[in-house]
Formats: C-alpha cells, structure tokens, sequence
C-alpha cells in the first residue's frame, strides 16, 4: 500500500512539471547568439507594426503558446529597424520567420500565416 501511494505521489509530481512552451521575445544580438552556441531552436520573426500578415503570424503565434512540447525561443525583430542583420540573412521582406537549432537554419517562411505550417517550421527545430 506504500508502494502504491508513494507510486502515485510520484506520478502526480511528474504530471505536474512544467512543460516546455513557445516563449516570444523582442530580439536581441546577445541573445540570439547565446541561443546559436548553446544549439538551442531559436526562430527569428522579422515583424512590422504596420503589417497585417505580421499581426496574423504573431497571433497563430499566441496560439500556438499553449501546445506543449514546442520548446522554441521567438525573437521579434523590428523589421524596420534592423538593416543590418535583415542584409546578412537576405531578408527582404517583412513577416519571414527563420528558424535555427544551434547554428544551423532549419526552416524559412514568408507571408505565411497557416498556424500549422508555422508550427511546423518552428517544430523542424526540435
């Protein structure tokens, strides 16, 4: 009988773990690069006030914060802001998210706004 409670203490402990979740952020050089070395998945989505497929990407991303399992840091960078790093990545539009695992890109999309078709380039990360 103590085995079993001490069975089903443990179980209920484990359910109750935090699960991993999409985590959004403002982009930052620091910690994009910390992200890359640690080969942690990280997605860049480049996002302009002013874009209406923009806001629809960053809500499907809202969404999709809820899943568990989807372990991926999105940094949002200013897309009219940013030249520089827009120039080293051939971006050229806004709403394109990149997705890395470490250094490696893993996915890139544009003008997308399928909240699957997201996920699942924010999963090719994982």
């Amino acid at each position: 009988m103590k085995l079993a409670a001490a069975l089903l203490v443990a179980l209920l402990g484990f359910g109750a773990a935090p699960a991993a979740a999409l985590e959004t952020k403002p982009y930052s050089a620091p910690a994009l690069t910390e992200a890359k070395q640690a080969g942690k998945p990280i997605a860049l989505h480049f996002h302009a006030d002013w874009c209406p497929t923009c806001r629809a990407q960053a809500k499907a991303f809202q969404a999709l914060a809820a899943e568990a399992g989807l372990d991926v840091t999105i940094l949002t960078v200013n897309y009219d802001t940013e030249a520089e790093l827009k120039r080293s990545l051939n971006v050229r539009t806004q709403s394109t998210l990149i997705v890395y695992k470490g250094g490696q890109e893993t996915a890139r999309l544009a003008g997308v706004t399928d909240r699957e078709a997201l996920k699942k380039a924010l999963k090719s990360a994982l």
